[in-house]
């Protein structure tokens, strides 16, 4: 097969960021307070953005920490994960997913994937459930649940289950929301997520004791926290710690950022989603292009929009489409990657490619195409002019 040269569009060549966060005067003006009033480190910012968090996401506590990754670091210690345990994840995933079960001294154990949904591969949790599971990390990857239902059906009582919602915050399965879907939740606030904080993420359970846990350790396992020591009526006295823990606090600034990103998240769904459902009637008819699926009776998050090049179909390697695009002004990513493949793992614990197929596939074909809410009509129809035209470029 050769390659045809893509026709000079009609238009200006465009330059289409795969994503951006929405911030702006908003953003900057609840920030003012706590840099006008000194209180810059976790405080009543902070406290007010895990109140409404935790109110959206139908949660009864909301601790608001440094990432993603700090909080299922932070969910893992609260549950007492220890070496000798075992702890379930995705193979298809970033990279902190399988990490986080490290810093623990635990044992990650992988489960293939679905490359229909990119989540976990329910069918094949049990074969990997052993005496020494102590819990499963879901990921609800690129916005979409996984299917709770069937993952109960096959899960041990006894296995703690903690969504990784990173790319979820707002997301629902049949109308239960993320984040109260299992024992506990992280999210993500990075700037490729739906609402965006910096840096940052937010832990959330319905468990009081879990709650009180890790609210604890998220602040170096002390006995109080920085608030009742200042506003205490004996400022003399410090705390006692008598856990092991962490400096994973949130800045107020974040905070004031957060509570004016999340006032907007439902409005960024609903218009992700409307493009996403622009983007499958525009793109079906290009058959080497798989396109993601909402779970029927659920709303996805939108997080990104990842397709899956067929590579048997495909006029290219998926690689060589993203350059082409990349060329037109159209940014791509892989949708993440198969962490049995990295480095770390290959080396530490003699992973395959093969080993886990669905992820290894997921690995080499997946390719977020742009969605975010800074993008206009024209920006889309640039974006599936561009590869309806690299559909019809080989002969």
């Amino acid at each position: 097969m050769q390659k045809k040269q893509l026709k000079n569009s009609s238009t200006t060549k465009r330059n289409i960021a795969i994503s951006l966060p929405v911030t702006g005067e908003e953003e900057w003006q609840a920030m003012r307070e706590p840099l006008m009033s000194g209180w810059i480190t976790q405080g009543p910012k902070v406290a007010e953005f895990e109140k409404a968090f935790a109110k959206r996401h139908n949660a009864k506590h909301a601790l608001a920490v440094t990432s993603c990754t700090t909080g299922l670091h932070l969910a893992l210690a609260g549950l007492g994960v220890s070496e000798g345990d075992e702890v379930i994840i995705p193979a298809f995933t970033w990279v902190a997913t399988a990490n986080v079960v490290l810093y623990c001294n635990a044992t990650p154990v992988f489960v293939d994937v679905d490359p229909a949904t990119y989540n976990i591969d329910i069918q094949k949790i049990a074969e990997k459930v052993t005496d020494k599971t102590k819990a499963i990390i879901i990921v609800h990857l690129f916005g979409r649940c996984v299917d709770m239902d069937a993952l109960r059906n096959v899960l041990p009582e006894h296995v703690k289950i903690i969504e990784d919602a990173a790319c979820a915050a707002g997301a629902d399965y049949k109308g239960q929301t993320s984040g109260a879907l299992g024992d506990v939740a992280a999210f993500s606030f990075h700037p490729r997520k739906s609402i965006t904080t910096g840096e940052g993420g937010m832990v959330t359970t319905n468990d009081d004791a879990l709650a009180e846990t890790m609210n604890q350790m998220r602040n170096h396992g002390a006995t109080l926290s920085e608030e009742q020591r200042h506003h205490g009526p004996r400022p003399y006295l410090l705390p006692e710690f008598d856990v092991l823990g962490f400096n994973f606090r949130m800045t107020d600034m974040q905070g004031a950022m957060g509570i004016v990103q999340l006032s907007k998240l439902d409005q960024f769904i609903d218009e992700r989603s409307k493009w996403a459902a622009y983007y499958t009637e525009k793109l079906e008819s290009i058959k080497w292009l798989t396109l993601p699926q909402p779970l029927e009776g659920s709303r996805h998050g939108w997080q990104a929009f990842v397709t899956h090049v067929n590579p048997d179909k495909a006029p290219l390697p998926r690689n060589e489409i993203m350059e082409r695009l990349q060329e037109n002004g159209v940014s791509t990513r892989p949708g993440t990657h198969a962490v049995h493949m990295l480095k770390y793992y290959v080396e530490n614990y003699g992973f395959k490619p093969e080993d886990f197929p669905g992820a290894q596939s997921c690995n080499d074909n997946t390719m977020a195409i742009p969605l975010h809410n800074r993008m206009t009509q024209e920006d889309y129809d640039y974006v599936i002019s561009a590869l309806l035209e690299i559909d019809s470029c080989v002969e």
